[in-house]
């Protein structure tokens, strides 16, 4: 604890110990390995840092408190205490020890519950409570021991890790995205080069990103639609080797730094996108977070996800406020000239935003005095902590016990699968012939699919009624077998069905009663028009640019993804479409595949059961006439499905 300064009153240890008895709480704890920590040693500490601010920190172990306070005022925001440098030692030895854990393989990923936190320490300064900046050696480190030459750190504490991009804004090799409070420069750390327009400098031009928030109140909906239209492209292109986060969760529900209503399982989904990079190398790094139920509950929801837990559904309106959009335009106009993806999209900036007005009202406003703030600050922490404990009784569900399951009758042989997959006992021919007869009847006219259909809706019952997660079946006719699927999940009373078919289909679905949403992936004009290229890059336009937000915004109860003949996708194209989508309708994902298809069945398997996606190859930019579909089905649909919108040029 810090021992002068009300400034911080925050950064208190409970911020360990609560986020810790919370995972012990949840049992998870008990499925993680544990990872010894150790002290970073001076020369990892040099990677980053000066040798004059090494030794400035190391000569406060000795001080008295008046030395310490004169120390601490070279400084903004921090504020040294006996034990801050060793403490600061600690967690960056600890960061590395999670680096070396995932780069040998020892774990799949994993996360670091340090203090004091690193974003803002430059290399010649200590900074709002950072003294070594844990993410940036963690990289540097990465990239001296493992030869790494593309990493990835995405930032999403509320406050702007200056420091970070201080010490990497000339350096193409590590891509810093951070998104933060900003609103117009009114909110710490103050700065121009927090703003959307500084992208770098010299060589590292277009490898610094900042997503600047103009208002507080940055919801689910706005952070996933950061992720949706800037992060995750920009990512897929670069192609990172390790991801880093620095994972300050003071951007979450009622933190009295952040003063945004973000809920702790969105953490999960932001998890998951990062999970499907890097061949799953994920380390992420505790940062700030001083709201401790908020904090507690959000770090737990990120290690459920590393875990590969199913993913609960995410809450609230799914629709991105207009400032945030405006932000979202104003990056991607910033940085068109240096990203492949960007390269046909339509981009303009956006000057008069429409936050600028509530700025001068703001500025006209009598400020409260501190005892009034203290009140009201005291009496909202209780009210979130009120609110988290229901709201997380609401959205965590009992984990059902199988992940994976198919039927016995795979032409491949389900045995033959490089994963755990739980075999399903097919149902009864005489009750699929009654089922078919009562229900389904003019959906199934040949015997070969009505004998296909004992397996299908035998693994469908088990994920309908909750017993399994996902499942994987073969059909000789996809298409019916999916309209039988789909009537089927309806009759079973589940309200929003999301459909994706990626080929050939000879039916097309009833949608009219709007509980079934179809997207439709071929080589005919259909919903959607998807050709494949070698590469597939026109893939990462369509489904991070249309079909996520589509199905982010609907929020399904069941996903069933099928793939026909003729299929426009190739296999690692259709593996990640599928680990993508387990964002959705808590991770319930039926796939119903051609029969034909036994190398795609096996990496969909994969994918289901958590293991981490193909790698893509060398990235190629989508063509025009791809960009330019997918922009008129975005300007068609926007209306409708709001996550869409990564524009200012709307109504809302």
């Amino acid at each position: 604890l810090l021992i002068f300064s009300p400034v911080c009153d925050i950064e208190v240890p409970e911020r360990l110990s609560s986020s810790y008895d919370q995972l012990k709480c949840y049992h998870l704890v008990e499925r993680c390995v544990h990872v010894p920590a150790r002290e970073g040693s001076e020369e990892e500490i040099l990677l980053v840092h000066s040798s004059e601010h090494l030794e400035v920190a190391k000569s406060t172990q000795t001080m008295s408190e008046e030395e310490l306070k004169r120390v601490s005022g070279n400084y903004d925001a921090f504020f040294f205490h006996p034990n801050t440098y060793r403490c600061a030692r600690l967690a960056v030895g600890a960061t590395l020890q999670l680096v070396d854990a995932v780069m040998s393989e020892k774990v799949c990923n994993g996360m670091a519950l340090v203090r004091p936190p690193g974003h803002h320490s430059q290399r010649n300064a200590a900074n709002g409570f950072c003294l070594f900046n844990n993410v940036a050696i963690a990289a540097e480190y990465a990239k001296l021991k493992y030869g790494l030459q593309r990493i990835l750190i995405v930032d999403w504490d509320v406050h702007h890790g200056q420091g970070t991009q201080y010490i990497f804004e000339e350096d193409p090799s590590v891509l810093y995205f951070s998104w933060h409070r900003y609103e117009h420069q009114e909110f710490w750390p103050s700065l121009k080069e927090s703003d959307y327009d500084a992208v770098g400098l010299g060589k590292g031009k277009g490898f610094n990103v900042n997503l600047p928030w103009n208002k507080v109140g940055m919801g689910n909906s706005d952070y996933l639609a950061a992720f949706f239209h800037v992060l995750l492209p920009m990512a897929f292109e670069f192609d990172p080797e390790l991801v880093l986060v620095s994972s300050g969760y003071d951007s979450g529900i009622g933190d009295p730094e952040g003063h945004m209503s973000a809920t702790p399982e969105v953490f999960t989904h932001l998890t998951h996108f990062l999970m499907q990079l890097a061949d799953g190398k994920l380390c992420v790094i505790l940062e700030g977070g001083y709201h401790l139920k908020s904090l507690s509950e959000s770090v737990c929801m990120t290690v459920k996800s590393l875990l590969g837990d199913p993913v609960p559904q995410v809450t609230g309106e799914m629709a991105p406020c207009l400032s945030a959009v405006e932000s979202i335009q104003n990056v991607r106009a910033a940085h068109k000239p240096y990203w492949k993806w960007l390269m046909y999209e339509d981009t303009s900036f956006l000057q008069n935003l429409s936050t600028k007005s509530h700025l001068l009202k703001k500025a006209n406003t009598n400020p409260s005095t501190e005892q009034e703030s203290e009140m009201t600050n005291n009496d909202e922490t209780a009210k979130v902590e009120r609110f988290l404990e229901l709201h997380m009784k609401n959205i965590l569900f009992p984990v059902p016990p199988i992940k994976t399951a198919t039927t016995t009758d795979f032409k491949g042989s389900a045995s033959l699968f490089p994963v755990p997959v739980h075999l399903v006992k097919e149902m009864d021919k005489t009750e699929i012939k009654a089922l078919v007869s009562g229900f389904y009847a003019d959906l199934v006219k040949e015997d070969k699919t009505l004998l296909s259909l004992g397996s299908m809706l035998a693994i469908l019952d088990k994920i309908l009624k909750k017993e399994v997660c996902n499942g994987i079946a073969e059909s000789p006719t996809a298409a019916v077998s999916v309209a039988v699927a789909l009537r089927h999940s309806v009759r079973f009373g589940f309200q929003r069905v999301l459909c994706i078919f990626v080929g050939d289909m000879q039916i097309v679905p009833n949608t009219e009663d709007g509980k079934i949403l179809m997207i439709h992936i071929c080589e005919k004009e259909h919903f959607l028009l998807l050709l494949k290229d070698a590469e597939g890059n026109d893939f990462f336009s369509a489904v991070l640019g249309f079909i996520l937000p589509v199905a982010y915004s609907y929020q399904p109860h069941l996903t069933v993804i099928a793939v026909g003949s003729n299929r426009s996708l190739g296999i690692s194209e259709i593996s990640l479409l599928f680990a993508l989508l387990q964002g959705l309708a808590e991770s319930r994902i039926f796939a119903v595949i051609e029969d034909t298809e036994i190398n795609l069945m096996e990496s969909v398997a994969k994918a289901l059961v958590g293991a981490s996606t193909p790698h893509f190859g060398v990235y190629v930019p989508p063509t025009q006439e791809k960009v330019n579909k997918i922009k008129i089905l975005r300007d068609q649909f926007q209306q409708e499905w709001k996550m869409l919108q990564c524009s200012g040029k709307f109504s809302i």
